[in-house]
């Protein structure tokens, strides 16, 4: 089981059982760009459609936010994302995450461009697998 699986599973979400997993690919940052607009587009059909039942991401994460001794700056952070989920998140456990999602490696050398990646590319998944993220946590 990916991490990405385990994010999906801690918010009660889950994949399609017909799609097949795809490989991680590394992308150019045009191909990235390219492939969060059409991420963005796939996201506006799903609600548009509602093909998908939908979890409100944000009440669980807010709720369990709220159950720890902790201030959580999730909506920014993946680490804070990640540890609010239980989830490790060490700065190799974040890699293996940026990896696994298919993280442009020009990225992969700079760690703030590289958390800002995966914190939008992770919400924009939950997205696509059936969370209800606001418009402004996906841009």
């Amino acid at each position: 089981m990916g991490m990405f699986d385990k994010i999906l599973g801690k918010l009660g979400l889950g994949k399609k059982e017909e799609e097949e997993p795809r490989p991680a690919v590394r992308r150019t940052v045009d191909e990235a760009t390219a492939a969060q607009v059409r991420r963005l587009t796939r996201i506006r059909e799903i609600r548009e459609n509602k093909e998908i039942p939908m979890v409100d991401v944000v009440a669980k994460l807010e709720k369990m936010a709220e159950a720890q001794p902790l201030e959580s700056n999730w909506k920014t952070s993946i680490a804070d994302l990640l540890f609010l989920l239980g989830l490790d998140h060490s700065y190799d456990a974040r890699v293996e995450l940026a990896k696994e999602l298919g993280c442009p490696e020009e990225y992969m050398d700079d760690s703030a461009k590289m958390n800002t990646w995966l914190h939008k590319t992770v919400l924009q998944k939950l997205a696509e697998n059936g969370g209800n993220v606001p418009m402004e946590l996906l841009d």
